[in-house]
C-alpha cells in the first residue's frame, strides 16, 4: 500500500501567530494528534504535534502567550503520495515521530500518522484472512 491510501486528506492548518491554547483546542476538537503550519510570509510549512505542545507546557510555558511558529517540530521530513506506507513508517522511526505532511509538488495532499499505517496494515491482515480462510 502506498501512502496515499492511508492519508488523512483532511488536514488542520494554522498559522505561525496561533498560540498553543489555541491550536490545541483546535487539535482536541478534531481529535487529531498534529496540526500544519503555513507561514504566508515565508511560503513555508511546519508541523505542530502534541508533543510540541506537552514540551512547551511541561517546561512551564503558558500557552495562551506561546506562538505555534516557535514550537515547530525541527527536521521535518515530508512524504509523497507514492512512498509505501513501509517508507513512510521508516521515516517516522528514524525520525522518532508520529506524523508525516504529505506533499505533491509543494502542494500540501494530507497529513499520515502511525496509526493511519496501523489502521491499514490491519484491514490489510483482515482481508488476507478472508481470502484465505
Amino acid at each position: 500500500m502506498l501512502v496515499r491510501d492511508g492519508m488523512s486528506t483532511i488536514v488542520l492548518t494554522i498559522g505561525p501567530a496561533h498560540t498553543l491554547r489555541a491550536a490545541a483546542r483546535l487539535m482536541a476538537a478534531r481529535r487529531i494528534g498534529a496540526a500544519v503550519v503555513i507561514d504566508p510570509d515565508t511560503s513555508g510549512l511546519g508541523i505542530l504535534t502534541e508533543r510540541d505542545i506537552l514540551v512547551s507546557i511541561g517546561s512551564g510555558q503558558n500557552p495562551d502567550v506561546e506562538f505555534a511558529g516557535d514550537h515547530l517540530t525541527s527536521d521535518v521530513v515530508f512524504a509523497t503520495p507514492t512512498w509505501t506506507l513501509a517508507d513512510a513508517a521508516s521515516a517516522m522511526t528514524r525520525g522518532g515521530f508520529r506524523h508525516l505532511i504529505v506533499l505533491d509538488g509543494g502542494d500540501v495532499l494530507g497529513i499520515i500518522s502511525v496509526r493511519d499505517i496501523v489502521r491499514c496494515q490491519i484491514h490489510e491482515a483482515q482481508r488476507s484472512a478472508e481470502l484465505v480462510g
